[in-house]
């Protein structure tokens, strides 16, 4: 187990990518502009706090905790978050590139997914329940046997979600995003 502790502290404008962010558990702190990608992030603690801008690319975040975690216009391509300690996982995305990352098998319900683009992102077998994806890019994203009741997709595009092999009871679309639901029939809307 993590042995530092960092509370109330700033963290900004530094490449943490050869030299890493130091080991342990971190309460309510604030990363701006920070290099991470590729960093080891493994085992350690973020509770109540902010990123932003900061690029967490391809990190490794093997039991991770993420509780109450903001991520402002960060970059958080091809992430493994189904590897995160689920144990109060919860976070929230504005403005964020989380292309070809995985939530696979989560249980994320009420996350807020806004402006972000998630291109071929995986929620296979995720509980987004209440899930909001406020004006998000979604092509190639992978829901497979995924729990989307009362998410709201109404602003978002470019989705593929199959009602057939998917829970979408009260779930919000649009006029304009009805396609996504209907691309494996391929019926034209017109």
């Amino acid at each position: 187990m993590s042995t530092a502790y960092f509370r109330d502290e700033d963290f900004s404008a530094k490449d943490f990518s050869k030299n890493q962010l130091p080991e342990g558990e971190y309460e309510n702190c604030n990363f701006k502009t920070l290099d991470l990608s590729g960093c080891n992030l493994s085992k350690m603690t973020f509770s109540e706090c902010i990123f932003e801008a900061c690029d967490l690319s391809n990190s490794k975040i093997k039991n991770t905790s993420f509780r109450e975690v903001c991520f402002k216009d960060c970059k958080l391509m091809g992430l493994n978050i189904y590897e995160c300690d689920p144990f109060l996982l919860s976070f929230s995305f504005e403005s964020c590139l989380l292309s070809f990352s995985s939530f696979s098998r989560l249980k994320i319900k009420n996350t807020s997914f806004k402006d972000c683009k998630l291109i071929q992102a995986d929620f296979s077998e995720t509980d987004l329940t209440s899930a909001d994806f406020t004006n998000c890019d979604l092509s190639g994203a992978i829901f497979y046997n995924t729990r989307l009741q009362k998410a709201d997709f109404a602003t978002s595009q470019n989705f593929s979600i199959d009602p057939e092999i998917n829970d979408i009871k009260e779930a919000k679309f649009s006029l304009e995003n009805i396609p996504g639901l209907l691309e494996k029939h391929k019926i034209k809307i017109i």
